[in-house]
């Protein structure tokens, strides 16, 4: 290999340089038994961002206008506590948040069936946190739904 073809591998990432190797990784989801597209596959990342922002901003102006008043530092406080609390209520009952909803997403367990409550309080929870859902696997799924064995999937 030279410096070339180095660092070439080196820019377009560990997976690129693996695929050019000959390694065959299958689209994502197929190692969790998902379909490649459709229905039942894979959330892509841009429709999750945005469900998040959607929910975000959502809780946002609960928070601003009817707890925090015009308090901005108490609003982003509020925010966080809504944000915990609707996603635990409705991804715990009917498998969405509003904007998952909205962009056509949900939350199933592994198996395919409702995530049952536990794991929802552990999802949200680490959501809530941020970091462990900017660590992903190369399905796509953050740690926070690794953890709570879940999975994010197109309605």
């Amino acid at each position: 290999m030279d410096n070339r073809q180095a660092i070439g591998s080196w820019l377009s990432g560990p997976r690129a340089a693996a695929e050019d190797m000959g390694v065959d990784f299958g689209y994502r989801g197929k190692r969790l038994g998902l379909p490649e597209e459709g229905p039942g596959s894979i959330a892509p990342l841009g429709r999750r961002f945005g469900a998040l922002f959607i929910d975000w901003a959502l809780c946002g102006v609960i928070a601003y206008g009817l707890l925090a008043r015009g308090d901005t530092q108490a609003a982003g406080n509020w925010a966080l506590l809504i944000f915990l609390v609707l996603s635990v209520l409705t991804v715990g009952s009917i498998g969405s948040t509003p904007g998952k909803r909205l962009l056509g997403l949900r939350v199933i367990s592994m198996s395919g069936a409702r995530l049952p409550l536990r794991y929802v309080l552990i999802r949200s929870v680490l959501l809530a946190l941020g970091v462990p859902a900017l660590i992903w696997d190369r399905d796509g799924r953050g740690l926070h739904d690794r953890l709570a064995r879940a999975v994010q999937v197109r309605m």
